[in-house]
């Protein structure tokens, strides 16, 4: 499982007026060059390179993260700062702290004036992406393979550089990356996923343990919570997360490896300012989806329980009716559907229901089991996942997932001779919680703006009164950014990941994205609700006494109020933040198109 061809972890940047040179820091002996005008890259003998430039003059990085075409032309990309999370396998484990955009072209003379407005909105785009928080890498243990994986892999594998090998539907900056494939590189190009990361070191009963959770979000279908929903042609789904539950003692490790993922049907359910828009399943056949996405799944998991959290009556019913329908249609082997309608069955905050459903897929959960090795000899299969999901796969399905792994770590603490019996320990199952909620709002932010509803259950093992009112807050931001920010947001993840790509010419002979121009109704209904709600306010204050003329004026204000939010609810699509780049075809799926922008 050793990775053996570590990555460059610090290194000298020079920039010259048409070239890049990346040397290592440390005994260099390559250095990576790159020409500014043609965009080649090559690596070459330190010792024949020669640096037009003072050796002093050089920005230390810890890392090179890809290049990537905007308006202006090609963009270097460079980790600047790095956090040390942990170890994994004696291999330290960093989260993404600081970046920086360097671009190929020295001036912007070449582009309009427009050009140059769309360039910085992408530069924007580009600087919001890399800021999300949750981006990890290390310089030799392979963050994108769970252990078993690893421990399955052929001996050449190893010899691979990290980002050659690197499981593509995990890999967060392979677009990045795209030009710099070759083994060449290998020593340069610096891996990033997506997701959570936390490794904690801790004693138990007078023993060295290193838990650690680690979680993968996919880039296919990635995106945000309203704009991205369901499933494609392709088989992938929305907000996909592999997440896996590393144990080590000694040489000892063990590995506990579940998934979420939106229900793998065609269905939508697009922001349009109402609290909870509603959900439509296509007319597309979903049977042949499902299995494409459920027959991947089973050949990279093995056999799989599939719990559904959503609610069986009233909004959700018919996506439950859907997913039901389309596991028995498709009746695929090693596969089981699994439904829990959380809020009925936790109604009155009685969470401890949920043991309902633990017991209920117990079996599996024993049957399944979980990765096991001793050094170099692999002891103990994981042979099938839990694919959990609700609407989300947020909230419900974190608490849910975080009692799976709890029930996992505590087996395998007793395999490890760790603990004994059902000896519980306050410290670690304190830790335990914290991580989990940690978790959860790390996942929740990055796909709907906001940490997660529900956590005081994961923290402190009950629903409380606070939670709920916490939950309210998180609930009404989500609200906001959802209908109001993340078509920006979108079109951000699908700029970083290459779902949509810049091109030549674009703003001058290729038409903008960025340029469509938004309704009237748009301007003006905020507007004229601006100006009833100050004139309304006005009638209510000034009037010494109210008489029928004043009363009047209100009641006239008043209508217009609510006439105008009236209309503004009516028309909401015109007023969500879309995505402008619409490189997932949001326009062309809409049973109406979006409004222009």
């Amino acid at each position: 499982m050793a990775d053996q061809l570590l990555i460059h972890d610090d290194i000298k940047l020079f920039t010259t007026s048409d070239k890049f040179f990346l040397e290592p820091t440390i005994n260099p002996t390559e250095t990576m060059v790159i020409d500014r005008i043609t965009g080649v890259a090559t690596v070459e003998d330190t010792q024949s390179v020669k640096i037009p430039i003072p050796a002093s003059a050089y920005k230390p990085v810890c890392g090179f993260l890809g290049t990537i075409k905007l308006v202006s032309g090609l963009y270097l990309i460079v980790a600047k700062y790095r956090i040390l999370v942990g170890t994994i396998n004696g291999q330290d484990v960093y989260e993404l702290a600081g970046y920086e955009m360097i671009p190929f072209s020295r001036t912007n003379t070449h582009l309009t004036s427009k050009q140059v407005e769309d360039n910085a909105t992408y530069e924007k785009m580009l600087r919001q992406a890399l800021e999300t928080p949750g981006i990890y890498f290390s310089y030799g243990y392979d963050m994108t393979h769970s252990v078993q994986r690893l421990y399955n892999v052929a001996a050449d594998f190893t010899k691979m550089g990290l980002a050659n090998r690197a499981d593509p539907r995990f890999l967060w900056n392979g677009h990045l990356l795209r030009d710099y494939s070759d083994p060449k590189f290998s020593r340069f190009t610096l891996p990033l996923i997506q997701g959570f990361v936390s490794i904690n070191r801790t004693t138990v009963n007078g023993q060295q343990v290193t838990w650690s959770l680690v979680s993968r979000r996919s880039v296919d279908r990635a995106g945000t919570r309203f704009f991205m929903r369901g499933v494609d042609t392709q088989g992938y789904v929305a907000n996909y997360v592999e997440t896996e539950q590393i144990i080590e003692k000694g040489g000892q490790k063990t590995s506990f490896v579940q998934t979420r993922g939106s229900i793998p049907l065609y269905w939508t359910q697009y922001p349009n300012l109402k609290y909870k828009p509603h959900m439509e399943l296509s007319h597309e056949d979903h049977v042949a989806a499902y299995s494409k996405h459920l027959i991947d799944q089973h050949q990279r998991y093995g056999n799989q329980v599939l719990l559904n959290l959503i609610d069986q009556r009233g909004n959700e019913e018919d996506l439950e009716r859907g997913y039901r329908a389309a596991v028995a249609a498709a009746a695929l082997p090693g596969v089981r559907y699994e439904p829990f309608d959380f809020h009925a069955e936790c109604r009155g905050m009685r969470y401890d229901r949920l043991n309902v459903l633990i017991d209920r897929i117990s079996h599996e959960q024993t049957e399944f089991g979980y990765f096991m090795a001793n050094g170099g000899s692999i002891m103990m299969q994981q042979t099938g996942v839990f694919r959990t999901n609700c609407v989300d796969c947020l909230d419900r399905t974190n608490v849910v997932q975080s009692m799976l792994a709890k029930r996992q770590m505590t087996a395998a603490l007793k395999m490890l001779e760790v603990v004994k019996g059902d000896e519980s320990n306050p410290k670690l199952d304190g830790l335990f919680n914290t991580v989990w909620a940690d978790h959860a709002d790390m996942i929740s932010t990055q796909y709907s703006g906001t940490g997660a509803l529900k956590t005081d259950f994961t923290r402190t093992g009950k629903r409380t009164h606070i939670g709920m009112i916490r939950d309210g807050i998180n609930s009404l931001t989500r609200y906001y950014k959802n209908n109001f920010s993340d078509g920006f947001r979108q079109d951000t993840i699908d700029l970083i990941l290459g779902k949509y790509v810049v091109a030549d010419g674009e703003g001058n002979s290729v038409p903008s994205p960025l340029r469509r121009e938004r309704d009237w109704k748009y301007y003006t209904m905020p507007s004229v609700l601006l100006v009833s709600m100050a004139m309304f306010a006005a009638s209510a204050i000034q009037p010494e006494c109210y008489d029928t003329e004043a009363l009047l004026f209100m009641l006239f204000w008043g209508a217009t109020i609510g006439a105008t939010i009236a209309f503004i609810f009516k028309h909401g699509k015109d007023f969500v933040d879309w995505p402008r780049l619409d490189a997932g075809g949001l326009a062309a799926s809409l049973a109406q198109p979006p409004p222009s922008l």
